[in-house]
């Protein structure tokens, strides 16, 4: 009798894990799904028919393949202008972002640090609280970066968040011994960090690379606010312009009615799932190089059990 209740609720817990288990792999199938579907969909809208598009005949497969988009995004050089400059942006941000909070976050896990508590605290009060959007721009006005490639690179590279998970990092992964040994070696401390540190973060640094990368590639707002030289522009701007333009052209056509005007917004639409897929190759061809280190990194400060 023992022996078969407790058969029963071995069975009885078995099946509860069993529907437990099908619960979470479906959610997380429906969520992979509408994660993957709209990529999916922007790559065979690229070289499909834009008309076909447009009209919702394309769902699952590409129909009327052409790449007379994709020509014209070759033809266009505005595009690949803003393309180099947002490579130039991107790496400019991204060194001076990693380099700043490596800087920042080591020197403020250094526990004789002088007045280590309070300028911690600077750096989270700028998590809350900002100067706002017009004395920023006055101040980078009178400073003389407006309209210029370094305002860029350099406003926001530096953030509280990344700061505090580097200083959590260091505190947490490059013990006080290993200095003190360093130090009754002869180690000054910029040869410790170099030498010392950096080889021991590569965890947080190919966190940091990804996160001022990923930003910086997809960042718009600032281009918009404090560039006015057209030859300056990133991609993001190039193809908020397209996206606007293919609205206006819309509502145009619809006063309007013309047949010149309804095949160019269809080559426009055309274009603008063609440049979303140029825009994402860069960031998805990094990934690979620093996936190794990601996981590890993104789970610094968090409470194991």
């Amino acid at each position: 009798m023992v022996r078969g209740a407790s058969m029963k609720k071995h069975l009885r817990i078995l099946n509860t894990d069993t529907v437990f288990n099908i619960c979470v792999y479906g959610i997380l199938t429906l969520l992979a799904l509408m994660i993957c579907y709209p990529l999916y969909f922007i790559v065979i809208a690229s070289f499909s028919d834009p008309v076909l598009v447009n009209t919702g005949n394309v769902l699952f497969y590409p129909r009327g393949i052409t790449f007379e988009g994709y020509q014209k995004i070759l033809e266009y050089t505005k595009l690949w202008v803003g393309y180099r400059n947002t490579i130039v942006y991107t790496i400019g941000f991204t060194s001076i972002g990693t380099i700043t909070t490596l800087l920042a976050g080591y020197a403020l896990s250094r526990k004789d640090l002088v007045g280590r508590n309070f300028f911690m605290t600077l750096f989270v009060v700028t998590m809350f609280f900002s100067g706002g959007l017009v004395p920023t721009y006055f101040t980078v006005k009178s400073l003389g970066l407006s309209n210029t490639r370094w305002i860029i690179m350099i406003l926001g590279s530096l953030t509280a968040y990344r700061v505090i998970i580097t200083r959590t990092f260091f505190s947490s992964s490059i013990p006080d011994e290993l200095y003190e040994a360093a130090t009754i070696d002869g180690c000054s401390q910029t040869r410790f960090f170099v030498q010392i540190v950096l080889p021991l973060s590569k965890a947080i640094t190919a966190v940091l690379i990804m996160y001022t990368a990923v930003q910086q590639w997809n960042s718009w707002f600032n281009a918009m606010v404090y560039l006015t030289d057209e030859s300056m522009m990133p991609l993001q701007n190039i193809l908020r312009e397209i996206i606007i333009s293919s609205q206006a052209l819309s509502e145009a056509m619809e006063m309007s009615g013309l047949d010149d005007m309804n095949n160019h917004l269809m080559m426009v639409e055309t274009m603008k799932y063609g440049i979303i897929i140029i825009a994402s190759v860069p960031i998805l061809c990094l990934y690979p190089f620093v996936q190794k280190y990601f996981a590890k990194g993104v789970m610094i400060g968090s409470i194991k059990g």
